[in-house]
């Protein structure tokens, strides 16, 4: 009774760890078995460990390269912004000499009509001459500094468009140097930006790969680990359920319907009337296949009494979460309680050998008209019988 208490619990644990529920071809998996599979789960952890610190070291490298690459950027946008700050000063600067050889040309003319004046007051042409053919304004201040022929307002419109004309050429050739250096600039981190951004772009490449690594090595962790608890999982709930039966087949005075001392179940059913009927099609097609009962087996070549039902509402479209790989006690529990006079095919039958859910033993398929389909025991194999012909009918069905 103990033992079979324990069991119980170390099923309903079990089953709260249970991620998906493979078929399996062997039915009660061996101990050696679940050692090879946890050793699987061991070296794929180390793998997935390894292939960890790789992928750290990697996105650490990535980071650093987003930052140099993130400078680069930096430098390149502070080198444009300077370039069109040279730029607008190189035409500030060619704007006030073109203002100020406009003046300078203004004064030219000025000092041409006097100079033309003088001569019909008594100048000498010969003194007048280089004024009116200056070829420039150079020139012309030369020879007004030899002549002295003009007055000094001539002379100082001269000297402020050659100060003016001299600002002005330095100006345009700063403006035009450090657009020539901001140009160079520029195309140089252009070129960094375009190193950094391709290391950058290789190195998520690398990234990428390891992390498609990493993530095939933590599904195949997670499926080791799967099998590891499915196979320990599959192995109590077979021993459980065999120690049940064992009991079952020994004891006297059982009834044939126990009566109903308050059992509850679910509160809702998970399932609609054409996943029940399919349900029943596939129970009816492996008992009409004469498949073999196995302990602990779930299909698709044999079949225990749970594992039919399992598997029978598994290919109704049941999956995980909402459909697990329990035992015959569990699922009484599992599942929204009818009374036997509401039965529907699809519903499920439990028998017990005391009338109590601990010492449910055995579970079938309600197929209608008071028949059920079940996988009975490894003498009978599957079956389509009364839901009569097992004593200890517990009193409600489950609807799943």
């Amino acid at each position: 009774m103990r033992r079979s208490y324990r069991l119980v619990g170390l099923a309903i644990i079990a089953s709260l760890t249970l991620a998906s529920t493979p078929a399996i071809a062997k039915p009660k998996p061996s101990l050696a078995e679940i050692k090879a599979a946890k050793q699987a789960e061991t070296a794929k952890k180390k793998a997935a460990a390894a292939s960890s610190k790789k992928l750290a070291a990697a996105n650490l490298s990535l980071k650093q390269l987003t930052v140099r690459a993130k400078a680069a950027r930096a430098r390149y946008l502070k080198a444009n912004q300077e370039l069109d700050v040279a730029t607008a000063a190189a035409i500030a600067a060619a704007k006030y000499a073109a203002k100020r050889a406009a003046n300078v040309a203004q004064a030219h003319r000025v000092i041409g009509k006097l100079a033309a004046n003088a001569y019909i007051l008594g100048g000498n042409m010969s003194d007048i001459q280089p004024l009116l053919s200056s070829n420039g304004p150079q020139d012309l201040v030369d020879e007004l500094s030899t002549l002295n022929t003009l007055g000094a307002r001539n002379t100082t419109a001269l000297e402020r468009f050659r100060a003016a004309e001299i600002v002005a050429k330095e100006a345009k050739a700063k403006a035009e140097d450090a657009k020539i250096a901001q140009e160079s600039a520029t195309a140089k981190v252009a070129a960094t930006k375009k190193v950094a951004d391709e290391a950058q772009a290789l190195q998520q490449k690398e990234v990428d790969k390891l992390r498609a690594v990493q993530d095939k090595l933590i599904k195949d962790l997670a499926k080791a680990r799967s099998v590891r608890v499915t196979l320990e999982q599959q192995r109590q709930l077979a021993l459980l359920e065999e120690s049940q039966a064992n009991t079952a087949s020994t004891t006297i005075n059982q009834a044939k319907i126990w009566p109903d001392i308050g059992f509850k179940g679910r509160s809702t059913s998970r399932t609609t009337e054409q996943q029940r009927l399919k349900a029943v099609a596939f129970a009816k097609k492996q008992v009409q296949a004469r498949k073999p009962y196995v302990w602990g087996s779930e299909g698709p070549n044999s079949f225990d009494c749970s594992g039919l039902v399992y598997a029978a509402y598994r290919a109704a479209g049941l999956g995980w979460p909402n459909w697990d790989r329990l035992n015959s006690a569990l699922y009484s529990g599992y599942t929204m309680h009818v009374s036997l006079t509401q039965l529907q095919p699809g519903d499920l039958l439990f028998y017990s050998y005391k009338g109590t859910i601990s010492t449910i033993h055995h579970i079938t398929i309600y197929a209608g008209g008071g028949m059920m389909w079940e996988a009975n025991s490894k003498n009978a194999g599957l079956l389509y019988s009364s839901i009569y012909s097992v004593k200890g009918l517990m009193p409600f069905g489950g609807r799943v």
